[in-house]
C-alpha cells in the first residue's frame, strides 16, 4: 500500500523523489520487521490485558508434566498479537499486485482461524483436546489443497495474466497440459538434480509440506520460547531464498530457478521475523502469554507455503529439523506404544514423554535449558542450509579401470 503512495508522490516532482528508495525490496523488508516489532511490542501488553479479562488462560493436561500446573490460566491465544502484527507490516510495505504474498497471507490466516476455533473450544468449553483431530484435518487439508493447486500455476508463470492463461490451456487440454521445470522437487547441493513432479505430483508434496509443517509447529510449542525463536529463524533464512530465486541475476549466478514475484515474500518473511521476536518479549521464561494453536497453525503453514514457492522443500525440512524431530517423536511413540500393547498385552514407551522436548525435561534438564539448546540446533541447522546457496556437488560417475 504505502509502495503505491510513494511511487505516486514521487511522480508529483522532485522534492519527493527521495521516495522512489522504497521500491528496493530490501529497505522494505527492513521496514516491515521494524513495523511488526513495534506493533508487537506496543500492543502485546493490551493484548494480554484482554486475554487475561476475558479469562482466555491455558488449561493444562492433567497427564502432562507435573511442573507445567504452575502455567494453568496463562493467557493463551497470543498467536493472535502475531498475526495482527505480520498483516499489518505486509500489508503496508508489500507491492499489492504480488500473488505470492497474497496466498501465502490467505494460508495463514486460514490456519490461523482453525487454530482459533481449537483455543476457543479449549478455554471456553475447558476442554483440553479441544478440536477433534479429524475436524481439524479436514480443514487443514481443505485450505492445503487450495493453496497447492493455487501455487502449481502461480510458480509456473511469470505474471498473474499468464497464470489465468495457463489454467485456462490445463482444463482445455484435459487436465495434461506439462508444466515448466519450476515445478520440480530440486535437490540441494546437487543443483543439476530434480525430479519432474508432474500436476499431480506437486499438488500432493505441497499439499504435505503446508499441513506437515503446520502441525510440527504445532507440537513443537511446548515450552516457552521454544516454536517462536526457531520460527523467526527458519523464516529469516526462507527470505533469503526468496529474496535470491526472486533476482535472475542472483539466481542464475547461483544456479537457482528463476521464479520473477517471489522475492516480495522476503517483506512477508521479515514482518514474520519482526512479529515473532516482539512475541518473545512476553513468551520468554517465565511466559506472560502462549501463541497457542492460532499462532503455531498459522505460523507452521506460512514456513511451508513460503517453503514450496522457492522451491526449497527439502531445505525446509534441514533448517527445520528441530520441528521434523518433534513430530516424529510423537509419530513413533505413538506406533510404538500401539504395537507393543497389540504384541506384548501393554503398552511401551520409547520415549520418557512425546513430544521430544518433554522427553529431556523427564531426564532432567530444565525448560530454560531444552529450549535454549533447541535453539542453538536450529542456528546450526539454519547456517547449513544457506550454505546450500553456495556449496555445489557434482555426482560424478567412477568406472571400474579395464584390464
Amino acid at each position: 500500500m504505502l509502495l503505491s503512495l510513494f511511487n505516486w508522490l514521487a511522480s508529483l516532482g522532485p522534492e519527493w523523489s527521495f521516495l522512489r528508495a522504497f521500491q528496493y525490496l530490501t529497505l522494505r523488508a527492513v521496514m516491515a520487521a521494524i513495523t511488526a516489532l513495534l506493533i508487537g511490542l506496543v500492543a502485546g501488553p493490551a493484548v494480554i490485558r484482554r486475554l487475561t479479562a476475558l479469562k482466555i488462560g491455558q488449561p493444562i493436561r492433567a497427564y502432562g508434566m507435573q511442573t507445567h500446573l504452575a502455567k494453568s490460566g496463562t493467557p493463551t491465544m497470543g498467536g493472535v498479537l502475531i498475526l495482527l502484527s505480520i498483516a499489518i507490516s505486509t500489508l503496508l510495505w508489500f507491492d499489492w499486485t504480488n500473488r505470492f504474498v497474497w496466498i501465502v497471507m490467505l494460508v495463514t490466516l486460514g490456519f490461523g482461524a482453525i487454530g482459533w476455533v481449537d483455543d476457543w473450544r479449549k478455554v471456553v468449553k475447558k476442554d483440553p483436546e479441544g478440536m477433534r483431530s479429524r475436524e481439524k484435518y479436514l480443514w487443514q487439508s481443505l485450505i492445503g489443497l487450495m493453496a497447492a493447486v493455487a501455487l502449481l500455476f502461480s510458480i509456473s508463470e511469470v505474471s498473474n495474466v499468464r497464470v489465468l492463461e495457463l489454467f485456462g490451456n490445463w482444463v482445455l487440454s484435459g487436465f495434461t497440459a506439462d508444466f515448466p521445470p519450476h515445478a520440480d522437487l530440486l535437490v540441494p547441493f546437487f543443483k543439476e538434480v530434480s525430479y519432474p513432479l508432474g500436476a499431480l505430483g506437486f499438488i500432493i508434496l505441497t499439499y504435505l509440506v503446508i499441513v506437515g509443517a503446520s502441525n510440527a509447529v504445532n507440537l513443537t510449542d511446548g515450552l516457552d520460547g521454544l516454536a517462536i525463536m526457531p520460527v523467526v529463524l527458519v523464516g529469516s533464512t526462507l527470505g533469503v531464498f526468496a529474496y535470491v530465486t526472486g533476482n535472475a541475476v542472483y539466481a542464475r549466478y547461483l544456479i537457482f530457478p528463476f521464479i520473477p514475484g517471489s522475492g516480495e515474500l522476503l517483506v512477508f518473511c521479515a514482518a514474520l521475523a519482526g512479529a515473532g521476536l516482539a512475541f518473545l518479549w512476553y513468551n520468554t521464561h517465565p511466559a506472560q502469554v502462549f501463541m497457542g494453536d492460532v499462532g503455531a497453525l498459522a505460523l507452521g503453514a506460512a514456513l511451508g507455503t513460503v517453503a514450496v514457492i522457492v522451491r526449497q522443500e527439502i531445505v525446509l525440512a534441514i533448517m527445520g529439523g528441530i520441528f521434523v524431530v518433534e513430530a516424529l517423536s510423537v509419530m513413533l511413540q505413538v506406533s510404538w506404544f500401539k504395537y507393543t500393547k497389540r504384541r506384548y498385552g501393554e503398552g511401551r514407551r520409547l520415549f520418557k514423554m512425546a513430544p521430544l522436548h518433554h522427553h529431556f525435561e523427564k531426564k532432567g534438564w530444565n525448560e530454560t535449558q531444552v529450549v535454549v539448546r533447541f535453539w542453538i540446533i536450529t542456528m546450526l541447522l539454519c547456517l547449513l542450509a544457506l550454505s546450500t546457496l553456495k556449496l555445489r556437488l557434482s555426482l560424478i560417475h567412477i568406472s571400474e579401470p579395464r584390464d
